[in-house]
């Protein structure tokens, strides 16, 4: 039973970087018109690799966001943090000030952090020395610093974390940040997810794994969740940002109300560095918590947004899981992967999936799974086949699970007076 003392929590802002489109608009109008985000690699010279296809994100100016020093100076995944923060901050109309800067607190999560500036900076170190390794190559590396350059230029001065749970992990940045709130240790969180790991070094890594698509001279139709067709992930880089906000603290300010965060279900498969536990356990499970913590019962769920990578472990896997969440339900509520459209954003994917999510309960409208042709026997669930589709969404669960087990789920709900 939910804990009467605890605050309720709502969506006031969103911010979006990704392969659609560097804002909120552009990236809700991709997933609804189903428009595919994917194209040859272009930020290295990819000839060499197995794989050669990502979803990239396109015509990003860090300018518009950050003076030219600064930009010099951060990774480009702190880029899009920061960026997709900020946009966020102007949704919600939140200023950040003296009276309330102690209040407001950052958690944005990744998977991988700075790893363009560490292969970079390895170069200059094997070929001209150690002692011209750049004094920027530590702080523009670690993967706290999408969280802590957030702080910085916005003036957050609350509790600042970073979720690092591979692919997961900006789910559970958006989670513990919905606790924070919940709690009454802050009034809002800026909390999401950011990537960006299209690197050669880092696309070399998953290919020799075989995690990833050679679908190289067809990268529109690459990324195929649920089909049977399907040959791996595309890798996706990007942001994805909300703000949370105390309840009586929104109303108290007179903010727009998009969405009300209701559930958080996290659990570990506790069974192999890199594939799902075969029955789907773990993600039962993460479900199910969030299904519990929301006080919500499988029948009252109108839409998943699928962790859906493309991987045929992956979507049978989940398949499964939500068959045994839901029971009988599974077979009505309608599943998407909006990963078919952006590629897979690694721990920057929880975020721009759970603005989705958010946008699928503000709008009524559920985005598709693009390039579903042949349905994998498996995969047998209703998953929104390359259509988008109006239907009144009330409540609604985002998935993501990561190397190592992690499984974690969001719930949104309509909010209710």
């Amino acid at each position: 039973m939910t804990n009467l003392l605890q605050k309720r929590v709502v969506i006031t802002g969103l911010g979006a970087v990704t392969p659609l489109g560097n804002n909120l608009t552009d990236y809700w109008d991709g997933l609804t018109s189903g428009r595919n985000g994917i194209a040859p690699i272009t930020l290295f010279d990819a000839s060499r690799h197995g794989c050669r296809i990502a979803g990239e994100v396109k015509g990003f100016d860090p300018h518009q966001y950050l003076e030219r020093k600064e930009a010099k100076r951060m990774d480009r995944f702190a880029q899009f943090g920061v960026a997709a923060s900020k946009q966020a901050l102007v949704d919600a109309s939140l200023v950040i000030d003296d009276l309330n800067a102690d209040r407001v607190g950052v958690l944005i999560g990744t998977g991988i952090g700075g790893i363009k500036v560490l292969e970079d900076q390895q170069e200059v170190y094997l070929t001209k020395g150690p002692d011209r390794c750049s004094p920027f190559m530590i702080p523009m590396m670690i993967a706290n610093m999408a969280a802590g350059l957030t702080a910085i230029h916005t003036g957050a001065k609350g509790p600042n974390a970073c979720t690092v749970t591979a692919c997961a992990a900006g789910s559970n940045a958006i989670g513990d940040a919905f606790r924070l709130i919940q709690r009454g240790f802050v009034d809002a969180m800026i909390c999401g997810g950011a990537e960006s790991a299209v690197t050669p070094l880092s696309v070399a890594g998953f290919a020799s794994m075989k995690a990833l698509s050679t679908r190289n001279d067809d990268p529109a139709r690459a990324c195929r969740p649920f089909d049977r067709d399907r040959d791996g992930f595309v890798m996706g880089e990007g942001a994805g940002i909300l703000i949370l906000e105390e309840l009586q603290h929104a109303l108290a300010r007179g903010a727009r109300i998009y969405a009300e965060i209701v559930g958080y279900g996290m659990t570990c498969d506790a069974y192999h560095m890199t594939a799902p536990v075969p029955d789907g356990q773990g993600a039962t499970r993460a479900m199910e918590l969030a299904m519990k913590d929301a006080g919500l019962q499988p029948e009252q769920v109108d839409y998943i947004n699928a962790h859906g990578t493309s991987t045929p472990a992956n979507d049978r896997t989940e398949t499964r899981a939500i068959k045994k969440a839901l029971g009988d339900h599974a077979q009505q509520v309608p599943v998407s992967s909006t990963k078919s459209m952006t590629g897979h954003l690694l721990g920057g994917s929880g975020g721009i999936e759970a603005v989705a999510t958010v946008m699928a309960i503000a709008q009524n409208h559920i985005p598709p799974t693009i390039n579903l042709e042949t349905p994998d026997p498996d995969c047998d669930l209703d998953y929104v086949p390359n259509k988008s589709r109006a239907l009144t969404v009330t409540a609604a669960l985002s998935n993501s699970f990561g190397f190592g087990g992690h499984n974690v789920t969001l719930a949104f709900t309509k909010y209710d007076k």
